[in-house]
This record gives structure tokens, C-alpha cells and sequence, in this order.
């Protein structure tokens, strides 16, 4: 009576936070954006996050990734006007041109084939699915729409 879903059973389940996961946020693939040579794409995701030039080299500053985004989640910092509707982009970019400097991250990506990429976050609904699943999963989507890009052309 019901077909039992594949989809995601299927799936490929990911940490923004596993350094050691080629999708994650945090892998060490220093990459070169917008005259800086970012060590992470979680480096370059915060210190699009408020205004100033300070604030970047703060970022900068910071030797892994975690502590990147420890950085850019003070709660006493106001961010950049319209941050929800630019984060995606900013993300985006960073993870794009780690996939264009990277031919390993490339054919790793490629690898994954069409299969559902899910960021397992129990907490983060915009970037993850969160506890109950429902969340957006965008990080997973950024990567697929990244995947796509790099198959169609």
C-alpha cells in the first residue's frame, strides 16, 4: 500500500563541525577569496558576519575553524544589516572555491553522485535538519547546488 522511502535512508549524513569530512565547514582548505587567504570556510562565513576590518583580522586570527565560529557567535556583536538573507551567499562562495582549489574536494563531491546530502545538526535548523529532522538542511543544499554546478559544466 505504501512504498517505503529511500531517500533518506540513502543519504550522505554530515558535521558542519568534522574537521575530518570534506563537506564540513571546518576542513583545513585554506583557499584565497576577496584579497585573504582564508584557512577554513568557517573563517570566511564569519567575518562576513559584522561590520569592520577588525573584525576580520579577529577572525583571522583564529588557528581552527571552531574557534572561527566561536568567534563570530558573540552575542554582544550586532551583525551586518540583511546577514539572513546574504548568509547562504557568503557561504556559498566560500565553499564553492574550496571545491574549484581543491580537485580532491571536487571528485569527492562529484562522488557523492545525486544522493541527498544532509548536515545532521541537532540544533541548527536553518544550516542543519535539526532534532526532528524538519529543519532546512541549507548547508546540504548549498552543497548540492555546488555538486550540480560542477556536473553541468
Amino acid at each position: 500500500m505504501f512504498e517505503h522511502d529511500l531517500t533518506l535512508e540513502n543519504a550522505i549524513r554530515f558535521s558542519r563541525f568534522d574537521e575530518t569530512s570534506f563537506l564540513s565547514t571546518i576542513s583545513v582548505h585554506p583557499f584565497e577569496l576577496e584579497d585573504y587567504r582564508w584557512p577554513t570556510a568557517e573563517h570566511y562565513y564569519q567575518a562576513h558576519k559584522f561590520e569592520g576590518m577588525s573584525y576580520v583580522q579577529e577572525v583571522l586570527a583564529t588557528t581552527t575553524g571552531q574557534e572561527a565560529f566561536k568567534c563570530g557567535n558573540k552575542r554582544f556583536k550586532r551583525k551586518v544589516a540583511g546577514w539572513k538573507d546574504k548568509r547562504r551567499v557568503w557561504m556559498t562562495r566560500a565553499l564553492y572555491r574550496i571545491t574549484a582549489e581543491y580537485p580532491e574536494i571536487k571528485q569527492s563531491l562529484l562522488d557523492t553522485n545525486d544522493a541527498l546530502l544532509i548536515e545532521t545538526s541537532l540544533y541548527d535548523h536553518y544550516w542543519g535538519v535539526g532534532r526532528d529532522q524538519r529543519g532546512e538542511n541549507t548547508l546540504g543544499k548549498v552543497w548540492m547546488d555546488i555538486r550540480q554546478k560542477v556536473q553541468s559544466a
